[in-house]
């Protein structure tokens, strides 16, 4: 039944005031994500010692839940949601900290927290929440004089930083410094100080080379593609070769019966080698879809704290994507970065969602002044 413009209701108001074209795109990415674990969970799980569908019945509950969360999420006001990313991104920091002690360590980065039937990742909660609490404090600082705002996120920016390096999460830790470093430009950042964060950024590209072993791997491996140590990548390229135009048809890829990390890193190869180039080109305009329709929202945006959050959001959900479909092809050093709603992983769906629902949240329609 069709939702009349007259409903009062919750969910009436909600409909006729959310970006319906961006929660259509999402839904879009959450099919894809329900086709594609389909296709590259079974020959995973039985690596893993697995039932061929426990995996596939694991991301099915999580996208389901995914799904919800975006819908529950945005649902709430600005005032509630700035409340959510405070309560939520205390809890992630405690725990992402807890993980240093009680964590559990793969491929040697400390990063989880074993919970019955799966494994959280608490720091992927930190990039939405991390968005909307500087935002607010930078909207803040410059409502009420002598706030400073910027300093605050400064500091809370430097412990997720320490946290991070000790987990070690290089990505994570780029992608939490983009999001910042987007929303001071666009808070008016002098040209100066812009200049100074590039280079520091720069600085702390070559620091993350020189401290971290597995970076200068990763490194190699991307200047040396066809070394010893670059089985994953060079597999994955195959697979895009493989798939062509129109790809091998579903179920037909070989990638995800060899490929160690198919149903997560590299899913974006899977998508390429069983549906081609047509449904890969489909996947990036969606991502870029989601992100630039987002930005062009804001242009009209007079409201201070919701241009921020939403920018920080925005930039957050679009390097990932970036780096997961970039570093698949071989464009950049691979990153263990999953590809949001399409990926496996709990955690990941979860804190994806968490900032879909945020942005929508923020950006529904309103009256004038109505910030409650």
């Amino acid at each position: 039944m069709p939702v009349s413009r007259a409903d009062n209701s919750v969910l009436g108001r909600w409909w006729w005031t959310v970006d319906r074209w961006t929660l259509g795109a999402i839904g879009v990415l959450l099919g894809f994500g329900y086709i594609l674990v389909l296709a590259s969970s079974p020959s995973v799980a039985e690596r893993l010692g697995d039932g061929r569908d426990t995996l596939i019945i694991k991301q099915v509950l999580f996208l389901a839940i995914g799904g919800l969360t975006v819908i529950g999420v945005s649902l709430l006001s600005p005032r509630d949601i700035r409340r959510l990313a405070l309560a939520g991104g205390l809890v992630a920091l405690l725990m992402t900290a807890a993980t240093l002690v009680i964590g559990v360590q793969i491929l040697g980065a400390r990063r989880w927290i074993a919970l019955p039937g799966f494994a959280v990742q608490p720091s992927e909660f930190l990039k939405p929440c991390f968005a909307v609490v500087t935002a607010w404090l930078l909207a803040e600082s410059k409502r009420t004089a002598r706030f400073p705002g910027g300093l605050i996120a400064g500091g809370i920016y430097l412990l997720i930083v320490l946290l991070l390096k000790e987990q070690p999460d290089v990505g994570m830790t780029a992608v939490i410094t983009a999001v910042l470093f987007a929303q001071f430009f666009i808070d008016g950042l002098n040209l100066f100080f812009v200049a100074v964060g590039v280079v520091l950024m720069g600085a702390g590209a070559v620091g993350a080379y020189l401290m971290f072993a597995h970076v200068q791997a990763r490194v190699a491996e991307f200047l040396h593609p066809h070394g010893a140590n670059t089985y994953q990548v060079t597999t994955a390229l195959e697979a895009f070769g493989n798939g062509g135009l129109l790809g091998r048809g579903p179920g037909e890829g070989r990638i995800k019966d060899i490929l160690p990390d198919a149903h997560a890193d590299f899913v974006f190869a899977v998508a390429g080698e069983e549906f081609g180039l047509i449904v890969c080109a489909i996947i990036i305009a969606v991502f870029a879809f989601i992100v630039l329709r987002g930005l062009l929202r804001l242009l009209s945006e007079t409201d201070r704290f919701t241009l921020l959050a939403c920018s920080g959001l925005l930039v957050g959900f679009g390097l990932q994507a970036f780096v997961n479909m970039a570093s698949s092809l071989e464009l950049i050093p691979t990153k263990g970065m999953t590809l949001p709603f399409i990926s496996y992983g709990g955690s990941s769906v979860m804190a994806v969602a968490l900032g879909i629902g945020m942005l929508l949240a923020l950006t529904r329609r309103r009256a004038r002044g109505d910030g409650s």
